[in-house]
């Protein structure tokens, strides 16, 4: 498991600062840093400012603050959202008398706005010369050939030190993108990556566990030397090709 806290505390101390050299430099509260990393959250007022705290100080020790702040919505907020359950309608005459003219007013309203867009359209092909009328599409319209992509699954790559030490090396993207991690992981410590698409090197791959989207996986190459270079993506991992 990612651990927020613990991940933060050995950044820390990696680097020699203590709690009151981070206050100067990040303007955050000596107790609410140490509060990150016990990971008690709620001495902070409000998830808003948990969010905040973890993105900044996390960049402030050369970490990505979107993977601290992701892993804590995934534990702390996206699960009490599920838990929800949706409220119900209670059945009966008092429920309906007051649905219908809220019905009413809406189809009125989505008819007036249709009425209101075609006198633009006729007024703008009126009086417009001849140029066509420049009228604005709604958002999920096709225009032409061209239609919204997507939204890319993002990977969740977490890496676990099994049988001894691994050194590793993550980038966003390829090998020439952003580096967000590199060091060694020391047995038993663990860590949790979230982006459309990671770069990975790994040394001492046997030692190294992986888990992406929450299953379990092989290190791809077995037998083809002591690094690995690995591309990870929603759909799986594999080799990095020489350009990747």
């Amino acid at each position: 498991m990612f651990e927020i806290g613990n991940s933060l505390r050995e950044a820390r101390l990696r680097q020699g600062l203590d709690f009151p050299q981070i206050e100067q430099a990040t303007k955050i509260r000596g107790k609410y840093v140490r509060a990150l990393e016990e990971e008690q959250f709620d001495v902070l007022p409000a998830p808003t400012y948990v969010k905040g705290f973890l993105r900044s100080y996390a960049e402030f020790l050369g970490l990505d603050g979107q993977l601290y702040v992701d892993e804590f919505n995934s534990r702390y907020v996206r699960g009490e959202v599920e838990d929800e359950q949706p409220l119900r309608a209670r059945a009966g005459p008092s429920f309906r008398r007051r649905a219908a003219p809220m019905e009413k007013n809406a189809f009125l309203l989505a008819i007036g706005a249709i009425g209101a867009l075609t006198a633009l359209v006729f007024i703008a092909w009126r009086f417009g010369a001849d140029e066509p009328p420049n009228v604005p599409l709604p958002e999920n319209t096709v225009q032409g050939t061209a239609a919204k992509r997507p939204a890319v699954k993002p990977a969740r790559l977490g890496l676990r030190a099994v049988n001894g030490n691994v050194w590793l090396q993550v980038r966003r993207g390829s090998s020439a993108g952003r580096l967000v991690e590199a060091g060694t992981l020391e047995q038993g410590q663990s860590r949790l990556y979230v982006a459309p698409r990671l770069w990975v090197a790994v040394r001492a791959p046997a030692n190294l566990r992986l888990r992406l989207n929450g299953r379990s996986v092989a290190v791809p190459g077995r037998g083809s030397g002591p690094v690995r270079r690995l591309v990870v993506t929603a759909r799986g991992v594999k080799l990095a090709p020489s350009a990747a």
